[in-house]
This record gives structure tokens, C-alpha cells and sequence, in this order.
């Protein structure tokens, strides 16, 4: 194992050794997957007070899409509660100064990383804004410590890489491929078809890494706006797992009206929270607390934008946009939502026609028309990343 992170494959293992049944592995994923939402309450709590915090946590208990993830085999479920419970001991070491906490938020991202390694390099930006203006305290040893627990799990796994596969890798090689596949232009097959001409594991990493870093230079000066077009859309896509697979016949024939009811309840919320977000990204007040968030939000985007983006790859920031809607509806019905400047209203401007301009291209989904389709067949080539 070397293509794919190992950490949920192991989590389905245990379960299925023990019992001889996934089913088994199933329940204890679905009780697993409840604990995202005292996290994301809990977060809420420190970053914007009880009430956006409950709001947040209610929010993460009823979203379709996540209900529907708990009952399906996805590392996403591990992943989420791993992410956001490391930002509660993150927001506990920062606020209380202590190093134990930094420690244990370093170890819950480390298994992160071994869940998806897009978490990998979001760690050092976290131990920086740990240490950020807070060396009196001791910042710079909570960054150390929250840098040295994720090491200690990480690391392990790296030096099992080195000694199987004789070759420097901290995780995984899926990363290269998804750089590779969302550099070059050439389609998603033309692209396996090279990779795998390719003898050995660690020779086809090397391969799509340099083919992938060549293909972001030759795209240069233009690149990153060339990219911002192509994957925003995809990755705030007005679309979900749950509909590609009514979709596809995954649970049977499903009968058109059924069909568009089922569209609705996933796709609604998701758009519902759109307005709320956007107004709580331009009235927030941007502390130590809500500048991580946000940057996170910029990061996770930005790290899709550099490979390729898709609905399912947006779930690990949908809490930031749990927090704040929930803060903006919060803060508006206790009459508390800030006035804004030109500036910030600018802001809010932007961020809603990028969001706006994102989801028009997706839109045509929740059409009768896309519930038309055959089983095994897609109304864009674009959902093959998921597989």
C-alpha cells in the first residue's frame, strides 16, 4: 500500500477481522462520524460564542450530505472528525497557553494525514499561527509541540515507505497523480495511460510529479487564474455524492419525481447556506480565531485549485461555513450584526459573484433532465475523480 493513505483502510480492517462483516465496520463509522458535531459546536463555542456554536453543531448533525456519508464507505468520515476535533485542541492550547493540547491536535492532524494528505501542509501554517504574536507565552513551543505530534505519527509510515519501497515518501503517491491529472491537458484516461506505461509504485510518483510540475510551468504566466476558472466551479459545484448516485441507479430505478425531491433536500441547504456565509466572511470580526478559519477555508481551496476540485473535496470546510452562517443568523436576530464598511462590503461582493459564477455551471443538474441517465453512466466526465 502506497497509492492510497492507509489509515481508513485500516479503520475498516479491525472491524471486519474481528466480526467478518463490513457491516460491523459500517455502525462503527456511523457512531464515529457523530463526533464531528460537538467538534464543530465546540469550535463555534471558542470562535464566535454559544449561540453560533450550537447553531454550527445543529448544522453539522442535520446536513444531508453528511448523514448520507456516515452510511457509506468514505474516508471522509474519519477524516472530518480527525480535522476539526485537532482544531479544537488547537484553539484550547492557543487560548489557554498550555502545550499538552498543542501536542494532541498535532497527533489528531498526524492521523488526518494519514487519512488524506492534503492536511500534511496545512501543519506548518497552523504551528506559525500558533507561535504568531504569542512569544511571551511560549507560542513557539506550543508550535513546536503541535509540529512534533504530528511528526511522531506521521513519521512512522514514512520510514516504513523508505524501508519497502526504498524511496522518500511521507504518505502517499495519489498526490502526484491528482497534481499530474489537474495540470496537463490531456483528458483523465490519456493521463492513467501514461502514468501507467510507467514500471513500479515509487517510478510512476516520480513520473506524475514531474509531469505535473512541468505542465504547471509550461501554463505559466497565466496558471493560477486558468485554474481558478476551471476548478472553483467544480469544487463549490451545486451537486453531491448522494444525487450522483441516484443518479447512476447505485439503490435501483428511482422514479423522476422522487428523483428531483431527493435532489432538493441535498442541494437546497447547501445553497441556503450560501447567502448567510457570505454576509458572516464580511461581518465577522477577523481575530487570531477566525483568521485560521479563513485560512483554512483559503488553503483547502487553493490546494484543490492547484490539483482539481469536486464536490465531495469541499466537506472538510463546509464547519467554516457552518460557523459562519451561523453566526451572521446569530448575530442578525440579536441585532448585533455590524454595520459594514465600503471594504467590507466590496469583500462580501466578491466573494459572492466567485461563489455565484461557481455554482451556474452545476445548476443544470437539479434538472428532470439528469435523472434520465442510465446506471454506470455520468452527464459530465468530471465526476470520475471520486472512483
Amino acid at each position: 500500500m502506497i497509492f492510497h493513505p492507509p489509515l481508513y483502510p485500516y479503520f475498516l480492517a479491525v472491524p471486519l477481522a474481528l466480526t467478518g462483516s463490513l457491516e460491523a465496520a459500517k455502525w462503527v463509522q456511523a457512531v464515529l462520524s457523530v463526533l464531528l458535531v460537538p467538534a464543530v459546536g465546540r469550535v463555534g463555542l471558542r470562535a464566535f460564542g454559544p449561540r453560533a456554536g450550537l447553531g454550527a453543531a445543529a448544522l453539522a448533525a442535520f446536513y444531508p450530505e453528511l448523514v448520507w456519508f456516515a452510511a457509506h464507505f468514505w474516508v471522509e468520515n474519519l477524516f472530518l472528525v480527525l480535522v476539526w476535533w485537532g482544531f479544537d485542541r488547537l484553539l484550547a492550547s492557543d487560548a489557554r497557553a498550555r502545550t499538552a493540547p498543542a501536542l494532541a491536535a498535532g497527533a489528531l492532524w498526524g492521523l488526518a494525514v494519514l487519512s488524506r494528505e492534503t492536511m500534511l501542509y496545512f501543519v506548518p501554517l497552523a504551528a506559525l499561527w500558533l507561535a504568531w504574536r504569542r512569544r511571551a507565552d511560549g507560542g513557539w513551543r506550543r508550535a513546536a509541540a503541535l509540529v512534533l505530534g504530528a511528526v511522531l505519527v506521521v513519521a512512522p509510515w514514512t520510514w516504513r515507505n523508505r524501508v519497502v519501497f526504498r524511496a522518500f515518501v511521507p504518505v502517499s503517491t495519489a498526490g502526484s497523480l491528482n497534481l499530474f491529472q489537474g495540470n496537463a491537458p490531456l483528458s483523465r484516461q490519456e493521463v492513467y495511460d501514461e502514468v501507467d506505461a510507467v514500471r513500479g509504485r515509487v517510478e510512476q510518483h516520480r513520473f506524475a510529479l514531474r509531469r505535473g510540475l512541468e505542465s504547471i510551468r509550461d501554463r505559466q504566466p497565466a496558471w493560477i487564474f486558468e485554474k481558478l476558472v476551471e476548478q472553483m466551479p467544480r469544487f463549490w459545484e451545486a451537486e453531491s455524492m448522494a444525487a450522483i448516485h441516484i443518479k447512476r441507479g447505485a439503490y435501483g430505478p428511482v422514479p423522476p419525481g422522487w428523483a428531483i425531491f431527493f435532489a432538493l433536500v441535498l442541494l437546497l441547504p447547501y445553497l441556503a447556506l450560501l447567502p448567510p456565509f457570505v454576509a458572516g466572511l464580511a461581518g465577522v470580526r477577523y481575530d487570531r480565531t477566525t483568521v485560521l478559519l479563513a485560512g483554512f477555508l483559503v488553503y483547502y481551496n487553493l490546494i484543490h485549485v492547484a490539483t482539481h476540485g469536486f464536490n465531495r473535496y469541499r466537506l472538510p470546510v463546509m464547519p467554516v461555513v457552518f460557523l459562519l452562517a451561523a453566526w451572521a443568523v446569530s448575530a442578525w436576530r440579536a441585532h448585533a450584526f455590524p454595520a459594514l464598511s465600503s471594504t467590507r462590503k466590496a469583500v462580501a461582493a466578491a466573494w459572492g459573484l466567485t461563489l455565484a459564477l461557481s455554482l451556474v455551471p452545476s445548476i443544470r443538474h437539479v434538472r428532470h433532465a439528469a435523472y434520465g441517465l442510465a446506471p454506470g453512466t455520468s452527464e459530465t466526465p468530471d465526476e470520475a475523480p471520486y472512483q
